[in-house]
């Protein structure tokens, strides 16, 4: 499989190379030249394969050689070895839970194969590899965690200082290491320029061999197709003979998760139709009724990986439907949920059904129960993306009670954090990465 750039001024590329590059030298992002369509059978005969074989069989035409089978079945193994539950709220709606990895958190999946996937590809490099990525909240800790100890790699993490919960600062501060937070006085915005601007810095790219760990590289995008097969095999095992292909509402921020989605889709995925679900930062809300994308300063809001103005992968959806506006939209749809919704959202699903939603997951079950009250007869699911404890003030305020403490966030709550305080600055970032 080759990769070009969705700018169109770059050369085409492999996946080894498009994972290690990250971001395209044109600043597109890098796109597959052709889209594999997945055996028939497959698919219809999809609960009788492991979630291993799954994954096996839905990368390995992307990757192509450029990994042995062996080694490749190896990396899919050890990225999804812990459950992702799809569990019944509703007699119409489902959650699937993304939450069950080390982080807590969807990113695990993507974060886990990119640093098994570049571990492989840099074994025998003599330079040490500096992987840079900007985070609203959950990339910095399962990029943090994916690669703790990888030799040969040293990971730096910008984040919007006072903008991400406290178990996300803990998660990304507390490794040390090889692994550096710079809390950046601004926005997400504001870090994924940063990081943008140094991959475009000659002088630096000379002198350091940088990448990226952000849902711009491949290596982290292409994998987070594999739940959405997951939850396929899931729902025909748990839907009576005859139920119609799933709604998938997905809350949306830089939109890498629905657009992995999109892409499975269209390789063969059955799906009914996908719900973009935002929160106040809605610029795709805006050009699905418009057609004009025009990207905005991001708000603060509950949903805090969501709070994304410009979200990079949106081109890619438009490559993925050829830029005909008509198709994407008969496949697409959005809708905006503001933070009083999502907060009155947590507090009736637990009363009526005894369900926690985390403030992202409530922005997506609010947005999939008003597609389907328009829609008579069909079914949907939400993707739970990170584990409530992740936002106890918020959550807790609705529930009326204390979340429950999972073990991996217990040990990690008492230790130091570590960060450097920056402005939005690039010379000052630059100075950083050099010195």
């Amino acid at each position: 499989m080759n990769y070009y750039s969705t700018n169109r001024q770059s050369p085409i590329v492999g996946f080894k190379e498009a994972s290690i590059k990250g971001q395209a030298p044109d600043k597109g992002l890098y796109f597959p030249e052709t889209l594999p369509q997945l055996d028939k059978e497959f698919i219809r005969s999809i609960e009788n394969y492991s979630n291993d074989e799954i994954a096996f069989r839905v990368i390995k035409p992307y990757v192509g050689n450029e990994i042995p089978e062996e080694k490749l079945f190896r990396i899919v193994s050890e990225t999804v070895n812990f459950p992702v539950p799809l569990v019944p709220i509703s007699e119409s709606i489902s959650s699937l839970e993304l939450f069950h990895g080390p982080t807590l958190a969807f990113k695990d999946i993507g974060a886990r194969f990119m640093s098994r996937c570049l571990g492989y590809f840099l074994k025998n490099n003599s330079k040490k590899v500096t992987v840079l990525v900007a985070t609203s909240g959950d990339t910095g800790g399962a990029v943090a965690n994916g690669f703790y100890e990888v030799e040969g790699v040293e990971v730096v993490i910008l984040y919007p200082s006072g903008k991400v919960s406290q178990v996300q600062e803990k998660q990304l501060t507390t490794l040390g290491k090889n692994i550096h937070a710079l809390e950046v006085d601004g926005t997400f915005d504001d870090c994924q320029q940063l990081v943008k601007t140094a991959f475009m810095d000659a002088e630096l790219n000379q002198q350091l061999f940088l990448t990226s760990a952000n849902s711009i590289n491949v290596a982290r995008w292409l994998p987070q197709q594999f739940y959405y097969f997951f939850a396929y095999k899931q729902w025909l095992h748990n839907s009576p003979s005859g139920d119609k292909d799933p709604v998938i509402s997905v809350p949306s921020g830089n939109f890498g998760n629905i657009c992995a989605g999109i892409l499975a889709m269209q390789t063969g995925l059955p799906v009914k139709h996908f719900i973009a679900a935002c929160n106040a930062n809605d610029i795709v809300s805006e050009y699905l009724e418009t057609q004009n994308l025009q990207p905005r300063q991001a708000v603060p809001t509950l949903s805090n990986a969501m709070d994304v103005g410009n979200p990079s992968n949106f081109v890619r959806i438009l490559e993925i439907f050829d830029h005909q506006f008509p198709e994407l939209k008969s496949k697409l749809s959005s809708c905006t949920i503001s933070d009083t919704e999502t907060t009155a959202t947590i507090r009736e699903v637990y009363q009526q059904y005894n369900y926690v939603l985390d403030p992202h997951g409530a922005v997506g079950y609010l947005a999939l129960q008003r597609y389907l009250a328009d829609q008579p007869g069909q079914k949907g699911m939400v993707l739970e993306t990170a584990h409530p404890v992740k936002f106890p003030d918020a959550v807790e305020n609705c529930i009326g009670r204390p979340i429950e403490i999972p073990a991996a966030v217990q040990s990690i709550m008492n230790k130091e954090k570590r960060s450097v305080l920056m402005k939005a600055d690039f010379k000052q970032l630059k100075e950083y990465l050099v010195n």
